[in-house]
């Protein structure tokens, strides 16, 4: 009974490995096929060199994503279905008998191996890859000191975290679960509020728009829009690379908008005002306290369940141990939630490119200027030698934003009155 589990774990483990290569390939597949064809919207804007350089460009990312991909399983499967599980296990327990120290040392040990599995991929990926097409401007240095710093800010904030939930788990057997819960939704909203000032200065220099011109623009359009906090900055992301993007951090009075100053370069300040109408739009619209509540809600669902199932014997039968601490039985739970969850892939992105709609339509309201936002996602696909021909499935399954040939579309029909 408990091999046929296990053979069972392992098809469904196999069945969704083979899902993923299938979305993979028919991606690429319709890459190579359509590739070279200028999208609707795009003439004159993308010329036929670029469209060559972005399929190559894809195709060399999702190769190396590929290879990393199958490594990333063949370990897994030893770990999981070959008994390095349950030698890790009994290894890593072993070496103290204080049951915080074991939780801690197990999953911060299992993350330092998987982060050292990933090194050479994301190695090849900056010096080969980006560096082959014009994005690279990191130096091994600087890429070194930021997987350091990656590595040891991981490892403290996560060491803390893990300490907290396992002293929880020990001290209160009947309500970790809700307790633990509680501890990382208030960590989540420390992290929202810490993360601007304090983390991600460690890898980046941020300062106000330095721009009077686009600075007044940006005032009047926040006053638009009834914003009275956050602040718009700029980051020198050209230290690292060439690629371009916007993004919002934080969260109430913490809040702000980053431009990177490759895009700054990129862009014309009509340009600019219409990323940050559509950066607005997130706040405006709540999706940042939507996302947090939501992520809440599944992380509560979540430990509910594992408290009723960790303490089964069938947990630790599915791999076919006999026995496995509380540290594996958590792994061994995280892999089934993952498993049972992989189809809910599909709503989970369908939500967040609602979301992006929903921030476009405000962009396009908020500046006028739906035709600004539409050029400015036309340049950034451009410069960013993004796939402009995704196939519908793997759009469907994996983005998070709608395909850039659709969001331009919906764009110019605002400008047209649609």
């Amino acid at each position: 009974m408990i091999l046929c589990m296990k053979y069972l774990l392992l098809s469904l483990f196999l069945l969704i490995f083979g899902c993923r290569l299938l979305l993979r390939q028919l991606n690429l597949s319709h890459l190579k096929r359509f590739g070279s064809q200028v999208p609707p919207g795009f003439a004159g804007q993308v010329d036929q060199h670029q469209l060559d350089r972005a399929v190559a460009y894809t195709i060399a990312q999702n190769r190396l994503g590929l290879w990393s991909a199958l490594l990333g399983e063949l370990v897994l499967l030893w770990f999981l279905f070959a008994g390095g599980l349950g030698w890790y296990d009994r290894t890593v327990t072993g070496y103290s008998q204080n049951f915080i120290l074991q939780g801690v040392g197990f999953f911060l040990l299992l993350g330092l191996i998987l982060s050292l599995l990933e090194l050479p991929f994301s190695l090849i990926r900056t010096f080969r890859i980006e560096e082959r097409f014009g994005f690279n401007t990191s130096s091994l240095r600087l890429w070194l000191s930021d997987q350091c710093k990656g590595l040891l800010l991981s490892g403290l904030l996560g060491g803390l975290l893990l300490a907290g939930a396992f002293w929880l788990v020990k001290t209160e057997p009947q309500l970790w679960w809700f307790w633990v819960w509680l501890l990382f939704a208030l960590a989540s909203l420390f992290l929202l509020y810490l993360s601007p000032y304090l983390i991600e200065p460690l890898f980046f220099k941020f300062r106000p728009l330095d721009q009077p011109a686009l600075e007044n623009q940006v005032r009047e359009l926040m006053a638009r829009a009834g914003l009275t906090t956050g602040t718009v900055q700029q980051v020198d992301a050209s230290r690292r690379s060439r690629h371009s993007n916007a993004y919002f951090t934080g969260i109430g009075r913490v809040k702000r908008i980053v431009l990177f100053d490759t895009l700054l370069q990129q862009m014309d300040n009509r340009e600019i005002v219409a990323v940050l109408a559509h950066e607005i739009g997130h706040w405006k619209k709540g999706h940042v306290v939507l996302r947090l509540i939501r992520a809440q809600l599944v992380t509560f669902g979540f430990l509910c369940l594992a408290y009723l199932s960790l303490d089964q014997p069938w947990l630790p039968n599915l791999l076919g141990l006999t026995d496995a601490s509380f540290f594996a039985r958590v792994l061994i739970f995280v892999l089934l939630v993952s498993l049972a969850t992989f189809p809910l892939t599909p709503v989970s992105s369908a939500l967040a490119r609602r979301q992006e709609r929903q921030a476009d339509r405000f962009a396009g309201r908020l500046s006028g200027d739906p035709e600004a936002l539409a050029t400015a996602l036309v340049k950034l696909s451009r410069e960013n030698l993004a796939n402009l021909h995704p196939h519908p499935w793997y759009a469907w399954f994996h983005f998070s934003h709608p395909p850039v040939v659709e969001r331009v579309a919906r764009l110019r029909s605002m400008s047209h009155g649609g």
